[in-house]
């Protein structure tokens, strides 16, 4: 059964599958432990970290599914595709950063 957009077209769930199961990973095994630095109760850094899971989730069906428009991505060109990759990368290394300076300032 094929994954189908809003409008009923076809469209490849990988983009989808790979950025929710990397949220989930990234959220379970580093938000508890995060949150725990900050004296949140194991418990509860689960539960908080099982919600930006979700959140993501929701946001990666909706950007890489719902709303998304197969055409459009055989009309990119592969630079700009490159240079969108290495502008993600940069960001999630600068939050992974601010969250590290955040920890120590905290005495984590």
């Amino acid at each position: 059964m094929p994954v189908r957009n809003r409008q009923g077209e076809p469209v490849d769930p990988i983009p989808f599958a790979v950025i929710a199961s990397v949220a989930w990973l990234l959220c379970l095994s580093f938000g508890p432990l995060y949150l725990d630095a900050f004296s949140v109760p194991w418990a509860r850094g689960v539960l908080v970290s099982v919600a930006v899971a979700v959140g993501m989730t929701v946001w990666a069906y909706r950007r890489f599914i719902w709303t998304v428009d197969p055409t459009v991505r055989r009309e990119l060109s592969v630079g700009l595709r490159f240079r969108q990759i290495c502008y993600g990368a940069i960001i999630f290394g600068v939050v992974l950063l601010l969250l590290t300076v955040f920890a120590v300032a905290n005495g984590g």
